[in-house]
């Protein structure tokens, strides 16, 4: 359980004199202990496995062979630490995976940094080394053509830098270099249960510190001092914090924001769009509301016309369907509503939503054109915002999972602009 004293608290959030007077929450003046009232909510969360990452691996052995690619590779990020848990950085050392389709994978790494990869390794594999004199894509190579792949086609993971794409290529001039797009995707973008009850715990950590954090908005504040209260929840409920961007007044407008200073004032609009890791997986919600008077009848009406928009994406994602289909529903309503059209202003300017997993953005997204069917165990943000420069703008965001029988919503959508939290 986090504990903060009022002095940490103030300090993480940044906080003047002046913005202490002008109306922050009772929880703080008071000297209280910030969010150490809050309990996680994540005890009973249960990690990947060792036989989850082995099916992973049986899965994308099936896809090369069936896809007649001899192996992959991949550097690290999400796709590494997906198939062999192995969380690393990178740098202009090479780290990297090599997953034959047949046979162990190899981890190939820096010859001091091996007892480092070992402690994350989750999966059984061979670790072979490099010395700094040397070429780690000679080695990789080297281990490729070893395994009778030296003229095969390797996949090449798509987030992997030029240099390794490139270091390989010279390296085994007569293997064939392709995406590895139908392997990684092909198992990343459809999750298992064990994920989507990892997802479904992030989720409900960042609802839950939503509706701790919510009331005490108070006219006065920062965006800085909202996403502290934010954070410091998140942190409490058992969450490791992603993001906590805060929106007011105009700058809601702007998807992601302004530079331009911004202090709560009555009557303004309060976007939040926030999102935690649990066990490696992601949230990704997104509320408005308004601070310190009703909401006018513009902002209301707005506020509606998303929500509905919500549904509308939610009804459309249907087993089967192509994912841009969902982006052009909403389109189409908005467009009867007088936005747009298209990606015009006033309207949404942006996909109506985006795939999500361990990263807080995947494939593939619900986008005009996006010809992807949406298939059980895909996991999708809802996020059909209107904005309308020079005054403010409205997203509501909550994520979805497919099943045979329809999408189900990791967070319930709130049903009034005067109940943000739910």
């Amino acid at each position: 359980m986090l504990m903060l004293d009022r002095r940490r608290l103030l300090q993480i959030a940044g906080l003047s004199g002046c913005a202490i007077a002008a109306g922050m929450p009772r929880l703080l003046l008071a000297g209280d202990n910030g969010a150490a009232e809050l309990k996680p909510v994540t005890g009973g969360v249960a990690p990947i496995s060792a036989d989850e990452r082995k099916a992973r691996l049986t899965r994308a052995q099936a896809l090369m062979k069936a896809n007649g690619i001899g192996a992959i590779l991949i550097e690290p990020g999400a796709s590494l630490i997906y198939f062999t848990g192995v969380h690393w950085w990178r740098s202009e050392r090479l780290t990297a995976a090599i997953i034959p389709a047949e046979g162990t994978p190899v981890i190939i790494t820096p010859f001091f940094e091996k007892p480092s990869v070992e402690q994350s390794l989750g999966i059984p594999a061979d670790i072979r080394v490099w010395q700094e004199d040397e070429s780690p894509l000679a080695l990789a190579a080297a281990v490729l053509t070893a395994q009778g792949l030296g003229a095969a086609t390797i996949g090449i993971e798509e987030t992997a830098r030029f240099f390794a794409f490139d270091g390989l290529r010279t390296a085994l001039p007569k293997a064939r270099l392709v995406s590895a797009n139908p392997v990684a995707r092909g198992c990343r973008m459809v999750k298992t249960a064990a994920e989507i009850a990892l997802m479904q715990a992030a989720t409900d950590v960042t609802i839950a510190a939503y509706r701790w954090t919510i009331p005490q908005v108070r006219v006065g504040m920062t965006p800085k001092d909202i996403g502290a209260l934010m954070t410091a929840a998140t942190k409490a409920l058992g969450g490791s914090p992603e993001f906590s961007l805060v929106l007011v007044g105009e700058a809601a407008a702007y998807p992601h924001g302004s530079d331009k200073p911004q202090v709560v004032k009555a009557g303004d609009i309060v976007l939040m769009d926030c999102g935690c890791t649990v066990e490696g997986y992601q949230s990704d919600v997104s509320r408005t509301f308004v601070v310190g008077a009703e909401p006018t009848a513009e902002q209301r009406k707005v506020w509606e016309q998303v929500a509905r928009g919500q549904q509308i994406a939610f009804a459309a994602a249907r087993p089967g369907a192509p994912a841009g289909s969902v982006d052009d529903a909403v389109r189409q309503y908005y467009q009867g509503l007088g936005y747009g059209p298209d990606y015009k202003l006033p309207g949404l300017s942006h996909r109506t939503g985006h795939g999500i997993g361990m990263e807080g953005h995947e494939p593939v997204n619900l986008v005009r054109g996006e010809t992807t069917r949406l298939a059980p165990g895909m996991c999708f943000s809802n996020e059909p915002g209107i904005y309308i420069p020079g005054s403010f703008g409205v997203r509501l965001e909550d994520c979805f999972h497919m099943t045979g029988e329809g999408p189900v919503w990791f967070s319930k959508p709130p049903a009034s602009i005067d109940a943000p939290a739910g």
